[in-house]
Order: C-alpha cells, then sequence, then structure tokens
C-alpha cells in the first residue's frame, strides 16, 4: 500500500515502526511524506496556492517538487491529512482551508482514499494545559473539542478516520497508574540525572541536553509528541485501519518495550478503531 502524508509531526512519527508493524503481519507500505513541522491547514493551502500561482516556485520535497506532481506522479492509495495538534481544538481554524485541500487531492490523484488521522491532546503537564494558562483548556477539554471537530470534518467530506488521538486517549484511561502531574516548580530544582515524573503516558519525553550558549545541562520537555510508546501505539492503529488486521497479526516489538506493554498497546489501538469516533 502506498501511503502519503499531508501533514506535519504528528504524521511523521508513523515512520519509526508503522513499516516493521506492518511486515509483521504480512503486509507493505510505501512511505511518502509531503509534511512540514507544526504545517497548520492554512499553512499548506498557503504553499500549494503559491505553486500554482508560479510553476518554478517548488515548496515540497525539500524545494524541489510541486504537490501537484507529488501526487500525480505515484499511484497512491491512501492520502493523509490533519491540522496541526496547537489549532486541532479550535474549530474555525480547519475550514476553508481542509475542503480546498480535499479537493486539490481528489483533482491529482483521484484514485486515492483520503483519511483523516485525529491527533491528539497534550501530556497534562503541558504549560498549555494547566491552569492560568493561555489556552484556558484541560486535556479532556482539548481531547473533547479536536475530536468533534475531526468527526465533523470527516462526515462533512464521507471520509474515514484514523483514531489516533482515541487510541492515545484509551491508553491513558487504561493505565493501572497513570500518569501524574506534577508542580511545575520542580523542575527547577532538579539536578542530572534526575528527570520529573513521565511513566505512563504515550506522549510526551523529558531529557537532558546541552544549552548551546551557556554550555550547560538543562532539561528539554517534549510534551506533545509521542514517545516510544505512542509511535507503537500509532502504528498499530494505522494498520488495523488501513488493513483491517487483527491483534494477532501482529508480531513485532520494539526492543523498546517489553512484551506486555505492547500488548497493551495494541488492545488500546484495537478499541479505538472497533469503537470509532
Amino acid at each position: 500500500m502506498k501511503i502519503l502524508t499531508i501533514g506535519n509531526s504528528f504524521s511523521e512519527s508513523i515512520w519509526a515502526y508503522l513499516p516493521r508493524v506492518a511486515a509483521s503481519a504480512g503486509k507493505t507500505v510505501e512511505l511518502g511524506r509531503a509534511s512540514f513541522g507544526g504545517c497548520e491547514l492554512h499553512r499548506h493551502w498557503a504553499y500549494i496556492s503559491a505553486e500554482e500561482n508560479d510553476s518554478n516556485c517548488p515548496i515540497y520535497s525539500n524545494g524541489s517538487r510541486r504537490l501537484r506532481n507529488i501526487l500525480f506522479e505515484t499511484p497512491w492509495d491512501v492520502v493523509t491529512i490533519q491540522q496541526a495538534s496547537r489549532e486541532s481544538w479550535r474549530k474555525e481554524s480547519y475550514e476553508p482551508y481542509a475542503g480546498k485541500i480535499i479537493e486539490y487531492i481528489r483533482q491529482y490523484a483521484p484514485q486515492a482514499e483520503i483519511l483523516v488521522q485525529q491527533t491528539w491532546a497534550y501530556r497534562a503537564d503541558s504549560p498549555f494545559l494547566l491552569p492560568g494558562s493561555e489556552w484556558g483548556i484541560t486535556q479532556e477539554q482539548m481531547y473533547q473539542a479536536l475530536t468533534e471537530n475531526y468527526r465533523a470534518l470527516a462526515q462533512r467530506y464521507g471520509l474515514r478516520l484514523i483514531p489516533t488521538g482515541k487510541a492515545v486517549q484509551i491508553a491513558r484511561q487504561q493505565e493501572i497508574q497513570p500518569f501524574r502531574n506534577y508542580d511545575p516548580e520542580l523542575v527547577q530544582t532538579l539536578r542530572w540525572p534526575d528527570l520529573p515524573p513521565q511513566a505512563s503516558d504515550v506522549v510526551g519525553q523529558c531529557r537532558w541536553v546541552r544549552d548551546s550558549d551557556s554550555g550547560e545541562l538543562k532539561i528539554s520537555r517534549d510534551l506533545t509528541h509521542l514517545n516510544c510508546r505512542g509511535q507503537y501505539l500509532q502504528a498499530c492503529v494505522w494498520l488495523f485501519v488501513l488493513f483491517g488486521c487483527t491483534l494477532e497479526e501482529i508480531t513485532f516489538v520494539p526492543e523498546e518495550l517489553s512484551n506486555q506493554d505492547a500488548a497493551f498497546l495494541r488492545f488500546a489501538a484495537d478499541k479505538a478503531v472497533r469503537e470509532g469516533l
């Protein structure tokens, strides 16, 4: 199956495990990307418009090809779209850009099925989700809002959903010892190699990095992207949606995960796909 993602880092993470997860179930995927970090639907449409207005202005594929060529020159089976995570919960951010992109895909890759990947809510310790933050919402509120928006988008254009965000939320809810938030001030008191609590979530990773200016070590907190557990969960969700595979067909387990944890994540992925949005 040939799959093109028109997305951002939240679609790039499928490259980590999807090919190996698929291979373990006897399936083959060929992945293509038309993505930019943090790229919103409106920015994708701006790039497409710029390319169409000037044929000598390719933006996609590291500035070497136009999206119309990427769509037309390969017989893609599936093309996926999604909103950037920080805009996903804002209803007004989807249109008219999503509709224009969908129409564009149908024009240049009419044989492809367009799927919508539901992105996910940030980890609970994200500054955007803390009391008094700029957004003024909780993790659950972010999840509910983005879910409603993705559901409406899929229904509006008759598209299937890849419920990655729901699988993330199910994994959070089903954990025996769920992730517990902590006082943000804790970060300022830690010394190497200690890190803030981060167990039991599929999103986020904290690590020590060297500051390029001061040369000192500091804690870097990624509270939005999938960690290795989340990337495996995402790969399983995609496989279930794309091929209709069963739990038993996936035998690949990454070195980073235990067999028991991998089984738990496959269960969460399967539950999300079976239930749908």
